[in-house]
């Protein structure tokens, strides 16, 4: 037990310690950038902007990054890099409220709340899970956004506000697909948004909060029909230990290793997976 609790402590430093040195990496190119590079002359055409860093005469140049953009909207490999580096500074956040991780990883946690084995499985595993099963739910819709937004973007056939449409478009259908329309309505009241001829007007600032309401509320359903039976389980043991007198033992020592036999001899992993994802709306 101390060896996992140590290791968890181990895990969430490591992860801390990466996440800000990913955002002190992005803050020096930042600042390197704007505060001692130069714009040089650009192309004949206009279109390309190129910045070069200068330091003193005696020293030389010692920095020199060129970000520009073609007259087709490609990206210099500088501009990629910090474009990457955000992106990874934000995919936990984007992770959790735009794709299935959500109710997977709650629908997982009341399963093992469910079963009252505290640790086991320990919450490494569970994410890990839940991170796999997302990435396999999601997969159709990371490839339609590679196809339709990064790889033009990047060969420069499209610009970057066609590549962001491109690119927003798989996600707002998948979120679109798993809504419902009274969150969407509920939002929407709030944002003070009353006429919405289509749901293709619906802004993000609706869609999203009304998606991780949805998801919110078919995991806690799901949890509590998982609950279920473990709760039968429960009462029946209380009620034997109450007759035989024996008061003073906990129900809950007793019940354990039949809630493991049951969701054993049940396949409780495959049929609450299986399920689960089949809940999904493609």
């Amino acid at each position: 037990m101390k060896k996992i609790n140590r290791l968890s402590k181990i895990m969430k430093n490591t992860f801390k310690f990466i996440c800000l040195l990913v955002f002190i990496c992005n803050l020096v190119i930042c600042c390197s950038v704007s505060a001692k590079a130069t714009t040089t002359g650009g192309s004949s055409n206009g279109n390309s902007s190129s910045v070069v860093s200068d330091t003193d005469n005696n020293t030389g140049n010692i920095l020199g990054v060129n970000i520009s953009t073609d007259g087709e909207g490609g990206l210099s490999g500088a501009l990629q890099i910090v474009l990457v580096l955000t992106v990874i500074a934000l995919c936990p956040s984007i992770l959790i409220m735009l794709t299935s991780f959500t109710r997977i990883i709650i629908v997982l946690h009341f399963t093992r709340a469910a079963l009252n084995t505290q640790t086991a499985p320990p919450n490494q595993v569970l994410v890990g899970l839940a991170l796999f099963l997302t990435f396999f739910i999601m997969s159709p819709v990371f490839n339609q956004v590679y196809t339709d937004a990064i790889k033009p973007l990047n060969e420069g056939t499209i610009t970057q506000e066609e590549a962001y449409k491109a690119g927003i478009k798989p996600l707002r259908t998948f979120m679109l697909n798993q809504v419902k329309d009274k969150d969407l309505d509920a939002m929407a009241s709030i944002a003070g948004i009353d006429n919405i001829s289509s749901k293709d007007d619906i802004p993000l600032t609706v869609l999203i909060p009304s998606f991780i309401l949805s998801e919110l509320r078919i995991a806690f359903w799901i949890g509590f029909l998982i609950y279920i039976p473990f709760i039968v389980i429960d009462m029946v043991v209380a009620s034997t230990l109450m007759s035989m007198g024996m008061m003073m033992l906990p129900p809950t020592t007793i019940s354990l290793p039949f809630k493991i036999l049951l969701f054993v001899l049940a396949d409780g992993w495959n049929l609450i997976i299986v399920n689960l994802m089949k809940t999904f709306v493609t």
